[in-house]
């Protein structure tokens, strides 16, 4: 699966840009008091709320998660474009990341393709243009956006929030949302009616507490993908974060391996290749990586 599924891409251009606001830390922490129910007991065994959204024009994931890092580290991590390639290439579709600054300011230019190793010329490229939305001493969010992507999408939207709380805890939200066209739904409705027919995602349908250790019935379709995704690159997130303080040279092994670990906690939804594979594909294109564009 590529940021939605496989394909090229046509500009959208009929639907409305979603407007991503920042939220203020007041609002974000308020908005932790009111999930402490949800980051106690729910099916992820980590303090984790996804939500997700459909409408006719736009998908939509929402994680709120909080985490075991001073505010200071996630500030240091995930404030800088540079660092969100190494977080970005841990997910399996992710196969190129470059970062650059010009007067228009800073940018990253994101090749997407197969979950195998194929040549960048199959890929897809994204530029997303990247922004710090707001910062203070104990708050930041980052935002990426990219106009168009593959299949028919547009709008693309990456923002990270981080507020600080006590005993050296983080609360952060990832949103993660774009839009598309008729022919995009088109495009991913092909993708769910074959390769993708087996796939959910994590929100359960008419669920209740008692269903998280039974048999639950998880959500399928375009918010079932949508759900995928996010839980992936919130992951990527938390993998890039675990290996942040280790010496410079571990540092990228211990991401991958945190990082399929991680998705194999939930294999139902996310498991795609075993470990080794994985690993010898991220390997050639971390080759790949530090050679020019092309």
């Amino acid at each position: 699966m590529l940021l939605i599924g496989a394909g090229s891409a046509v500009a959208a251009g009929i639907v409305k840009p979603e407007v991503v606001e920042s939220l203020s830390p007041v609002t974000l922490r308020a908005r932790y008091a009111d999930l402490r129910g949800q980051l106690s007991h729910n099916q992820f065994n980590r303090p984790l709320y996804l939500d997700s959204t459909e409408s006719s024009s736009h998908l939509k994931g929402d994680i709120y998660v909080l985490v075991d890092y001073p505010f200071s580290t996630v500030n240091i991590a995930l404030n800088d474009p540079s660092h969100w390639c190494d977080v970005l290439t841990l997910h399996l579709n992710i196969k190129y990341c470059h970062a650059s600054a010009d007067k228009s300011g800073d940018a990253l230019l994101v090749s997407v393709g197969t979950k195998y190793d194929k040549p960048l010329s199959q890929a897809f490229d994204v530029t997303f243009s990247y922004s710090v939305a707001a910062k203070t001493p104990d708050y930041f969010a980052v935002r990426l956006h990219a106009k168009n992507g593959p299949l028919s999408t547009s709008d693309y939207h990456i923002q990270l929030e981080a507020a600080s709380l006590q005993e050296g805890k983080t609360f952060l939200h990832l949103t993660y949302s774009y839009a598309y066209s008729f022919a995009g739904r088109l495009a991913m409705q092909s993708y769910l009616a074959t390769i993708g027919r087996d796939k959910v995602g994590f929100t359960i349908q008419n669920g209740t507490s008692k269903q998280l250790h039974a048999s639950p019935d998880y959500i399928g379709g375009v918010r079932g993908l949508v759900e995928r995704n996010t839980m992936r690159y919130y992951l990527a997130i938390d993998s890039y974060l675990s290996a942040f303080s280790a010496p410079p040279a571990a540092q990228r092994e211990m991401r991958l391996q945190s990082w399929f670990t991680s998705t194999e906690q939930y294999a139902k939804q996310l498991h795609e290749m075993d470990r080794a594979t994985y690993l010898e594909i991220k390997h050639s294109e971390y080759q790949r990586q530090q050679k020019p564009s092309s």
